[in-house]
């Protein structure tokens, strides 16, 4: 870690980036946390990985090598048990990279209409790596049990949130507020435990 005592996000999403920015400059006080646009022409690297851990560590390692800093990266996904092996990892390219979230949604919720709450189940799968020059990268995992809503509703978080029903909330991830969902969220168990980690070791 750096005498300043920095982090830098390694993602692209404006949104995930700024969900992450309020996590962590929340649980780590006197840290300065940045992200890429903070590096202009910091590389978008492939993610030729076929698991969350891997496309973590090769975003986390690839930002570390630019930047020169302690980075940050996270691959999650959606992991539907009536659409196995469809997403996950693939999440974010399901129906096609550019294809509008609200489009994927309802692609799923067309695919699954008709199917009991019993065979709704989903989850969401977050690894995070830290990685800096010239160390071993070190990962953190996480996961939020839920099911496939019938609709969406809500107009909080980003992704799939509007169709992720949380039963234990009675409503869906983007039904929360930004706190509500910090708590409970995948994202945010594993940047918990970032920051638990990074309170007690320099790395």
């Amino acid at each position: 870690m750096s005498a300043a005592r920095r982090l830098v996000i390694a993602s692209h999403n404006r949104k995930k980036s700024g969900e992450m920015v309020t996590i962590l400059t929340a649980g780590l006080p006197g840290w300065e946390i940045l992200t890429l646009a903070d590096f202009p022409g910091a590389p978008e690297p492939e993610e030729t990985g076929t698991t969350y851990e891997e496309n973590a560590v090769i975003k986390a390692a690839s930002a570390a090598q630019f930047t020169g800093e302690l980075c940050l990266a996270d691959d999650a996904g959606l992991e539907i048990d009536a659409l196995p092996g469809e997403l996950g990892p693939w999440s974010k390219r399901f129906m096609g990279e550019e294809t509008p979230f609200t489009e994927k949604m309802q692609g799923i919720l067309t695919r699954m209409a008709g199917l009991p709450e019993a065979e709704r189940g989903a989850r969401f799968n977050c690894w995070v790596a830290l990685a800096a020059p010239g160390l071993e990268p070190k990962t953190f995992h996480a996961t939020c049990e839920g099911r496939i809503a019938e609709a969406p509703s809500g107009g909080g978080g980003f992704g799939y949130d509007p169709i992720f029903w949380l039963e234990s909330q009675g409503c869906t991830m983007a039904d929360l507020t930004a706190e509500q969902k910090h708590a409970i969220s995948h994202r945010g168990k594993v940047l918990a435990q970032v920051i638990g980690h990074l309170r007690q070791t320099d790395v």
